[in-house]
């Protein structure tokens, strides 16, 4: 009998561990072919989340919890949770339940047929704001033009996987994780189901417009050096304008006669060349400290508590 394991990175999330037991509960059922398991992953919170997990467990033997000594950030805990997966099946959904655990029989039959992962996207996104609605969309064609890697508009980190799909993402190496990067990156026949967008009943979330921000900045750093290859046509760019300007400059001192002071210009030129400088050396020093976070070898997460 296959097993089939749900993977719940969950971060204060304590009115929510129940409700998602129960649903998960509920569709597993029906599955009566398969066996199930849970693994749920406490990014340090610091409500009562751990104390509901251990509740379920006391009364769930196929339950099993990671419980980190900070918070470590949601894609360490997506990080540890596969790495610790042991389901022919890996089903990784979030704790909130805007995933929506209907789904994943429909998941499960698409991988059974021959799809090596089975992910869901967002085909709307009621409730939300329409600014964050208008940069996250935005950022899905850029990810896509940018890194040439397959990122679907709306797609979720909700997604069953097979072992062999789990097994490359945890042999990804990197400490700066961005995990809809990396299982793009590692291919694999891909299938996509549509749902529309649940809205959110119990708890509030973690992430701000800016939280969002740099998870997307740090994601595109991860997969793309777009940044630096835009930095040498900058420069290329500067170099063209310097030698036009240089030449108009010749030509107006040959055939005219009009006083020459350009103090003005010279000190726009500056602060321009100045500006484009520290840009260029920004965006060095970004990939320069992924480097150093990478060569330091610091675990991705701690445990500090577990139940296997």
């Amino acid at each position: 009998m296959k097993k089939i394991e749900m993977v719940v990175p969950c971060y204060n999330e304590e009115l929510c561990i129940e409700p998602l037991y129960e649903e998960i509960n509920r569709v597993m059922q029906k599955l009566t072919n398969y066996e199930a398991a849970v693994l749920f992953v406490d990014d340090g919170s610091h409500d009562k989340t751990m104390e509901k997990i251990k509740g379920l467990t006391q009364k769930k033997t196929e339950i099993r919890y990671l419980s980190f000594s900070r918070n470590f950030g949601k894609e360490a805990a997506i990080f540890a949770g596969l790495a610790n997966s042991t389901g022919d099946i890996v089903v990784l959904m979030d704790a909130d339940l805007q995933h929506p655990p209907a789904l994943i029989p429909q998941m499960i039959k698409e991988v059974e047929a021959g799809a090596d992962c089975c992910g869901a996207r967002r085909i709307d996104r009621k409730g939300e704001p329409l600014i964050r609605s208008f940069f996250s969309k935005a950022f899905y064609r850029f990810m896509k033009k940018t890194t040439g890697l397959d990122f679907v508009q709306g797609g979720s980190d909700f997604r069953a996987m097979t072992r062999q799909v789990v097994q490359a993402v945890v042999a990804m190496p990197e400490k700066e994780r961005f995990t809809k990067g990396i299982l793009s990156w590692v291919g694999f026949q891909m299938k996509w189901l549509e749902y529309e967008n649940v809205e959110r009943t119990l708890g509030t979330t973690k992430w701000s417009f800016w939280g969002l921000v740099r998870y997307g900045v740090n994601g595109f750093l991860a997969f793309s050096t777009t940044p630096l290859r835009a930095a040498v046509y900058l420069g290329f760019m500067i170099d063209i304008a310097a030698v036009i300007y240089a030449l108009v400059t010749f030509f107006s001192m040959i055939t005219t006669d009009a006083p020459r002071t350009g103090y003005a210009s010279i000190i726009l030129i500056m602060l321009f060349l100045g500006g484009t400088i520290i840009l260029i050396l920004g965006i060095i020093g970004e990939y320069i400290a992924r480097l150093y976070y990478e060569v330091k070898n610091r675990p991705v997460y701690i445990v500090k508590d577990k139940n296997f």
